[in-house]
């Protein structure tokens, strides 16, 4: 694949997800989730726009497992569909939601929260999991002028796979960086996640690829 020009007027580099409980030692790491760490902090540099989004539950959340006196990782019926059964994580303010240690924040220019209603969880940086209730960040990137994402983060076949079909949704251009980038893959999660993606027109690239 011909390497990637990065249109610094129109470009924003999103940054999902890059928390403590994420990452090895955490309430719902995923496997080798800080080795996207020093690629992410190398990308922030090539982009004028960068985004960081930040779980930050309520206790009780309807997505915890806990919540239903159910096993982590079992599903349950709601309003908005299947929803996964989480173990607690990334409760607002606890050391779990906080960014990882070594990533940098100084090059960011906004933070978007997410999953902070009690009843919906939240995957995308853009909807709520009812597929209906915006975040705003579609209509900051809009005034901003930004036409194309690029997406690392965690975990590939959840959050950052939705946020990226969501980009793709709201108009945008949108680029996974797939080595910027981990996975849960539970049950072939993982694969179904990049499948859906092709199809809805992400492009699929790595760091080396992605030029200023």
């Amino acid at each position: 694949m011909p390497g990637i020009q990065i249109m610094h007027d129109t470009d924003a580099l999103l940054v999902v997800d890059v928390q403590n409980d994420f990452c090895p030692g955490g309430a719902l790491a995923v496997p080798e989730g800080d080795a996207v760490v020093p690629v992410i902090n190398k990308l922030m540099d090539r982009f004028a726009t960068v985004v960081l989004t930040q779980d930050w539950h309520p206790e009780n959340h309807a997505s915890f497992a806990s919540t239903h006196g159910a096993e982590p990782f079992s599903t349950i019926g709601m309003s908005y569909g299947t929803q996964v059964l989480w173990p607690d994580h990334c409760i607002a303010g606890d050391q779990g939601a906080a960014f990882h240690p070594s990533l940098r924040l100084r090059p960011a220019q906004m933070i978007q929260r997410k999953g902070m209603n009690p009843d919906i969880d939240s995957y995308s940086a853009f909807y709520e999991n009812d597929q209906a209730t915006t975040t705003g960040l579609a209509g900051w990137l809009k005034e901003k002028g930004i036409t194309r994402v690029f997406a690392a983060g965690l975990a590939t076949d959840f959050c950052v796979a939705w946020t990226c079909l969501d980009a793709r949704r709201c108009g945008f251009e949108a680029v996974l960086i797939e080595d910027a980038t981990r996975a849960i893959d539970q049950d072939g999660s993982l694969a179904a996640a990049m499948t859906e993606m092709e199809k809805a027109g992400v492009v699929i690239a790595r760091e080396n690829q992605i030029g200023d």
